[in-house]
């Protein structure tokens, strides 16, 4: 007997707490939505109706979130195709000249750079400088600014400092609003250029552009 009082005035305690809270339920959504309702018009309706308008906004949400999911999805299998693409061209390449014009080919049409640009530590036979090709020495003072790209490893991708955009495309270039800087390990440096500001941008995923650039300096390293 004294559980079943306990247990009634805890109830009365609850329901006077919510009249004295209207708008608790709001800052307790998931409560709201796992209250069972009597089956009764009347006073319900609007609090059932308030768990529809929850339901709704979960299942709206839950749909953004699988499109945009699904949106990444086709965009890292459009990538991937890419990449494969990239590295059996690469393959093909029968010099390493050939590699390099292979893989400068593959950003401007696979990937569409608006400007690529390479920096060689050595010159390559068969390989006159074209307008996207420079030969500098890794300790060439010129390089002071890639020192840290160089040692990391690592892509660097957003807006360059001045120094870096001179280098590499001559200064201010308006294809070059946003840069993807890839590091070729022992090899040189390789920078895809876009006219968009916001294509490339620090925190972006560098995955692809790692593997790219490995697969460069793996395919390169053939003709040593």
């Amino acid at each position: 007997m004294s559980e079943e009082r306990t247990e009634s005035l805890s109830a009365h305690q609850v329901a006077a707490f919510l009249r004295r809270h209207p708008k608790f339920l709001e800052q307790y959504p998931d409560l709201a939505v796992s209250l069972v309702l009597p089956k009764q018009e009347g006073q319900t309706s609007s609090l059932a109706s308030y768990q529809l308008d929850v339901l709704r906004d979960k299942n709206r949400e839950l749909n953004r979130r699988l499109a945009e999911l699904f949106g990444n999805a086709q965009d890292n299998e459009r990538l991937a195709v890419r990449a494969h693409q990239l590295s059996l061209a690469l393959m093909r390449a029968d010099s390493a000249a050939n590699t390099m014009r292979a893989m400068v080919a593959c950003l401007r049409e696979d990937f569409a750079g608006d400007e690529v640009r390479v920096i060689l530590f050595d010159a390559i036979d068969g390989l006159d400088e074209p307008e996207w090709l420079q030969t500098i020495a890794v300790r060439d003072k010129r390089m002071a600014p890639f020192v840290d790209v160089i040692k990391s490893n690592e892509p660097l991708c957003g807006r360059l400092n001045p120094d870096k955009l001179a280098l590499l495309f001559g200064g201010q270039s308006p294809n070059a609003a946003s840069v993807a800087l890839l590091p070729l390990a022992g090899v040189g440096l390789l920078a895809v250029g876009s006219s968009d500001a916001n294509r490339f941008f620090p925190g972006m995923g560098t995955l692809f552009l790692r593997l790219m650039a490995e697969s460069l300096v793996a395919a390169m390293k053939r003709f040593d």
